[in-house]
C-alpha cells in the first residue's frame, strides 16, 4: 500500500481516512461568504489541476459550480436538488464538485496554469448565470470542458445531464440528443 502526499491529503487529514464514500449525508448550508455550499464539495487550494488529478485518481468527473450571493436558484438548488437523496448521491459519488463564487476574488490557478480571480476566470469561461455547472475532461491531451449545464433544468433533467457527462456520451452526442435517445422506447 502506497501513500502519495499531496497537499489535498495533508489537508484533509486523518478523517479523510475514516469516512466512506457516501458515508454521513449532510444538509446544505450557508457559508459566511453567503454562498450555499455542501459539505461533499472539494475543499480545494484553488489549483484546477490539481483539483482535476485528484478526480481523476478517485475515479470521479470533474465539475465547477459556479455561484453567487443572493441567488435565489442557488438556494433552490442546494435546499431541494441536493436535498433529494437520488441526485445528491448520484452526483456526490461519480463527480469531484470545485465550488467557485461568479464574483469572487480568491485566486484561481486554471487548466492554463494562469492564477486568476474567481471574477477573472468566470469571464474567461463566459459564465454568465448561476448556477452553472461546467463539466471538465481530458482530451486530445489537454482538459477541456465537455459540458455546460447553465441554470437549473428539472430534476430528472438535471440528473440525466450528470449521468450524460459520467457515461462520456458527449464525445458522440449533444445532450438533448442524447436524452431524447434514453427517453425513445
Amino acid at each position: 500500500m502506497t501513500c502519495d502526499l499531496t497537499r489535498r491529503s495533508l489537508a484533509l487529514g486523518a478523517g479523510a481516512l475514516i469516512l466512506a464514500p457516501g458515508a454521513g449525508r449532510a444538509a446544505a448550508r450557508l457559508g459566511d461568504d453567503g454562498l450555499y455550499v455542501q459539505d461533499w464539495y472539494e475543499e480545494s487550494f484553488l489549483d484546477l489541476p490539481e483539483d482535476f488529478a485528484a478526480a481523476t485518481a478517485a475515479g470521479k468527473g470533474f465539475a465547477l459550480q459556479w455561484s453567487q450571493r443572493g441567488c435565489p436558484l442557488c438556494k433552490r438548488l442546494h435546499t431541494e436538488y441536493f436535498a433529494d437523496p437520488a441526485i445528491e448521491s448520484y452526483v456526490r459519488d461519480h463527480f469531484s464538485v470545485v465550488h467557485l463564487d461568479i464574483f469572487g476574488a480568491r485566486e484561481v490557478t486554471g487548466f492554463d496554469g494562469v492564477a486568476q480571480s474567481e471574477k477573472a476566470l468566470a469571464g474567461h469561461y463566459a459564465v454568465r448565470a448561476t448556477p452553472t455547472f461546467q463539466f471538465f475532461a481530458a482530451r486530445d491531451g489537454k482538459i477541456a470542458e465537455v459540458a455546460r449545464l447553465p441554470g437549473l433544468l428539472p430534476k430528472p433533467e438535471f440528473l440525466a445531464m450528470f449521468r450524460y457527462v459520467e457515461a462520456g456520451a458527449y464525445q458522440s452526442a449533444g445532450f438533448e440528443a442524447w436524452l431524447a435517445a434514453q427517453k425513445a422506447p
